[in-house]
């Protein structure tokens, strides 16, 4: 919490976890704005208000104890995969939604104020965000995840080249300030800004944090009877999983379903993946040594993040990367694609593959199967490792925000 004076008013968009409610899991984006939410709430709640854009086109403020509430049920919801918390959360998300679309807010927003947009959802709506600031007098701090639809189209559904085009050009025209989690999206946003002629975008390139836990429920039963690689994702094209179902089929034709580790997928099945499904659900070779997890609650996810022989996260392009944070955090040794991204996440402590040069996948995959010497050397300096948490990640952003006002009114 900040020792500074000024506390501005946060204005915390919640549009991304309402329309989530209905999900058992979360995704990386989801656990990004539910994290603030939950920091904002435990040391800011006197400054904070909920906000959500409505049914009829508008953003409209949100009553705080139904907020909260929601807040809360979603947390224990996914953290836990409790069903019960799941249609508590569901409930109260249709009644924000739909209820108080329909009931304009007469909640007045004291000067100075931030208004937090975490996820992109409605980033194509810049007239909704405009008048919403003009109303509120906000400062607008969005956050930008990636530009991914815009530097790889071929890895986004085809209509999200132009989706992401108005977002990003909603931010570079209404955004005071813009989070993003790497320096190498503050790369390609500073890029994209000064090519459409705004060469003063104020960019904070704030890493996200984890959730630090003191202790860890084994909570699966099915304990595998034989080594086994995780890797945490939606199943789609960009994530390259095709590579590894290919990798895997080869070596269990090569060595024999016995000899080869398990491949578990935890993520639920994408788009434009027809390639991916069709080796998962039709290659005898396949299925008794890929196994796939969808709608695994956080404890789940770890308990079997830290069983494994390690993490594998081949991906082609990435705006950051949680699951390789996470398994650093839980000295769980991880091989990944050789990206920017990764690289300014994981530093010296993971080992890093070109995403297409299988046989290097295949020899470190064997490795770390057999807890070999390159396993062991990554399992040596995991031990260095320092994680940052999600309190003094969204610290960072709050601080910036004190910051951006108080330069603003002098």
């Amino acid at each position: 919490m900040t020792s500074s004076q000024l506390q501005p008013v946060f204005i915390l968009d919640i549009s991304r976890l309402l329309s989530r409610a209905d999900c058992l899991a979360p995704t990386g984006i989801d656990r990004v704005e539910l994290a603030y939410a939950q920091y904002l709430l435990e040391y800011h709640e006197k400054q904070l208000y909920f906000a959500s854009y409505s049914l009829l086109g508008r953003i409209n403020i949100l009553p705080k104890k139904i907020s909260k509430k929601f807040i809360i049920s979603l947390i224990n919801g996914w953290s836990s995969g409790n069903k019960k918390y799941m249609a508590h959360a569901y409930k109260m998300a249709l009644c924000l939604k739909f209820c108080f679309s329909f009931i304009p807010s007469s909640t007045k927003i004291f000067y100075p104020s931030i208004y937090l947009l975490l996820s992109h959802h409605h980033l194509t709506h810049k007239n909704a965000i405009q008048r919403f600031l003009v109303r509120t007098k906000s400062y607008f701090v969005p956050m930008v995840h990636d530009l991914i639809p815009l530097e790889y189209p071929e890895y986004s559904r085809q209509r999200e080249l132009s989706r992401h085009r108005a977002r990003i050009k909603t931010v570079i025209a209404l955004a005071k300030a813009v989070v993003v989690p790497t320096e190498t999206v503050a790369t390609s946003l500073k890029s994209f800004s000064t090519k459409n002629g705004q060469d003063n975008t104020l960019i904070w390139a704030v890493p996200h944090g984890i959730n630090i836990r003191n202790s860890f429920k084994e909570t699966l039963s099915d304990i595998y009877n034989r080594p086994y690689f995780i890797y945490l994702s939606t199943i789609e094209p960009r994530k390259n999983h095709l590579m590894l179902l290919h990798l895997w089929r080869a070596m269990v034709q090569k060595h024999g379903e016995a000899e080869v580790p398990y491949l578990v997928l935890v993520g639920k099945r994408g788009w434009e993946n027809e390639n991916i499904l069709d080796l998962l659900d039709r290659s005898p070779a396949l299925q008794n040594s890929v196994k796939e997890k969808n709608n695994l609650s956080d404890e789940e996810v770890t308990a079997l993040l830290k069983r494994a022989n390690g993490l594998l996260f081949p991906s082609f392009t990435e705006g950051y990367g949680l699951p390789l944070v996470e398994a650093m955090y839980l000295q769980v040794p991880s091989i990944c694609a050789d990206i920017p991204a990764l690289r300014e996440v994981g530093g010296n402590i993971p080992y890093y593959i070109d995403p297409l040069d299988t046989p290097n996948w295949e020899i470190m995959i064997d490795d770390f199967r057999k807890h070999g010497p390159l396993w062991q050397n990554q399992i040596e300096k995991l031990k260095t490792y320092e994680p940052l948490s999600w309190d003094e990640s969204v610290a960072q952003t709050v601080e910036n925000c004190i910051s951006l006002i108080e330069r603003n009114s002098i």
